[in-house]
Formats: structure tokens, sequence, C-alpha cells
């Protein structure tokens, strides 16, 4: 009798101390504060990790995350910066961690956008300012050894998502970026002067959304360049504005009459550098132009997005009209 009283005596302990451990690890830790932020280098063992939990207020004790790790020995631990907001479990907070799911931020740079625009979208998400960005971007030195000729990292910063911590600064994001550049140019293979081909497709990233029109788009500026005849790109003109901080949302005349190195209606040839960062459809048609002896080019007036394109001024001057004609509609 007295043996099966204290087995009796010992499971009941030891169902109180599993429902006492459960309910610890699943309840919500009801005096979490505010937003806080709790970054684990690479390396950082699960003791330092949970004083780290501990003191930033995420969890009770820094017990609580060791008996969850005591539950799964096997899990792998994952480093980086974690954003908490809200009050979590220990088994919740350990699971994160396990998974990785850590606090990041996606910054969005599309096919043609220039580095104003970029520094527009890394502001907006609170990485830092500005001018910031366009101080580390105005730097050329990451590129000089691909483009020796490269004014700034206009075209090298490739588009793509970039998932970037709190503490990224922009000089690391114009290497992130511009690696991401060279890795797309060794994978082409070309042998080709890269900046040319990069400031030409940035040209042609800017005039047409279409992809297959983008070797059109590309062969007439090869013409043009090949005759000597100046580019007439709009997008370009905008740029040399945007450079002169004198952009309004609009071209004016004044624009067209700039005599800023990017206006490609007063100079002919290519402008000193790229106007946006192409992505790599814009490169390919670069690299292979499309066979055609057209020298101009004007959207058409159906809404498409296409272009009628021309070999001389007569055809591209009734294409114009049409256009105008059908905008005033």
């Amino acid at each position: 009798m007295k043996l099966a009283h204290r087995l009796g005596i010992a499971i009941l302990a030891i169902v109180a101390a599993a429902g006492w451990c459960g309910w610890r690890l699943t309840r919500p830790y009801q005096a979490f504060g505010a937003e806080t932020f709790v970054e684990f280098p690479r390396g950082t063992g699960s003791r330092a990790l949970a004083a780290a939990l501990a003191q930033a207020g995420v969890i009770r004790s820094r017990w609580d995350f060791l008996l969850a790790r005591a539950l799964s020995p096997s899990r792998v631990l994952r480093a980086g910066e974690y954003r908490f907001t809200r009050p979590a479990s220990p088994l919740d907070v350990f699971d994160r961690i396990a998974r990785g799911d850590s606090f990041y931020y996606a910054l969005v740079v599309p096919e043609g956008r220039n580095m104003f625009d970029i520094a527009a979208a890394a502001a907006n998400l609170g990485l830092f300012t500005a001018p910031k960005f366009l101080d580390a971007a105005r730097d050329p030195a990451l590129i000089r050894d691909l483009d020796p000729d490269a004014p700034t990292l206009e075209g090298y910063l490739f588009p793509s998502t970039y998932h970037v911590g709190r503490h990224t600064t922009p000089a690391a994001l114009c290497r992130i970026m511009t690696a991401r550049f060279r890795d797309a140019w060794s994978k082409l293979g070309g042998a080709a002067s890269v900046h040319r081909t990069v400031t030409l497709a940035s040209l042609v990233e800017k005039e047409s959304k279409l992809p297959d029109e983008r070797p059109r788009v590309a062969a007439v500026f090869v013409n043009r360049l090949r005759l000597g005849m100046t580019l007439d790109c709009d997008p370009s003109t905008i740029y040399a504005a945007l450079v002169e901080a004198r952009y309004s949302g609009a071209i004016h005349r004044s624009d067209l009459e700039s005599g800023n190195p990017y206006n490609t209606y007063r100079h002919p040839g290519l402008p000193p550098g790229p106007i946006a960062n192409p992505g790599l459809d814009a490169i390919r048609a670069v690299l292979a132009p499309a066979d055609t002896d057209a020298l101009y080019f004007v959207l058409r007036p159906d809404g498409s997005g296409a272009h009628q394109f021309s070999s001389n001024m007569a055809a591209h001057q009734a294409a114009v009209a049409l256009y105008r004609r059908a905008k005033k509609k």
C-alpha cells in the first residue's frame, strides 16, 4: 500500500509538473512592453540567446526559453535580427528563431528605376535618408574596374527585391546591388563594352515596356548612333533635369534646350552614362538588336503601349500626327 501510495504521489507530481511546464511554455508573456528588436550574431549559444530575450522583456525568464530548447534539442537556432511586437509564449519565440523568421526590409527595385527612385524607396522604408543613398550612389568606385568611364553607379544598381536589415548602410546596399549586376553580367558572357551596353540598355528600358519591342528600339538607337544623329530620347532629358534637381514632372522646352550632357536632343551620341538601371531583357536587346533600318518610333494611339516604327521622316511625322489627333479626342 505504501509503495502504491508513493507511486501515486510521484505520478501526480509528474503530471502537475508537466502541466505547469506546459502552461508556462504556452502562455504569452503578459508583461511584454513595446516593440523591441533582438539581434543574434552567428554562433550565439542557447544560453546567451535566452538571456538576451529575457533582458529585452520578450520572455519572463531565460529558463522558459531553455526549457523550450530542451524539448527540441535538435532544431537549429538561426542568427539574425528579430522584431517582437506583441506578447508571445516561449514556445512561439523559440519556433520563430528556429524557423529563421527574422526581420528585414523588402526593398523592391523594378527594372528602369534610377538612383533617385531607389533613394526615395529606401527613405520610405525608413532605411536611411535619400541624400545619404545618393551620396553613396554617386561614387562609381564599386564598378570602376568594369566601367572606368562610369560617372556614378547608375545602371549598375541591379533591379531586384533586396532583403536588408535595419543596420544596412547606403554603401553596403550599393555593394549588394552592384554585386547582383556583376553576377548577371557574367552570366550573359558577352565581350561588349559594359559602359556602352548598359548606357544604351537604360535608354531602351525607359522607352519601351513591351519585351518583344526592345530589340527594335535598341536597333533604332544603334542606327541613329551609326549615322551621327541625335538620339532624341525624352527619358534622357528628364534625367538631365533630375541631375540638376529641376524636374517638375513634365518636359518643358527649356529641358529640350538644356546644355546638360544627358540631354540627347542637344548632344549626339550616348549620354555620359546610364539614365536608369536596366533589366536583363533590355541588356539582351542591346547585345542583339533587331535587323531593321528604322530610325524613329512613336507610341501608337491604341493604348497598347506599342510603338509605330518608321525608317524616314515623312512616315514618322504621319505617325506622330496620328498619335496627336488621337490624344485630342
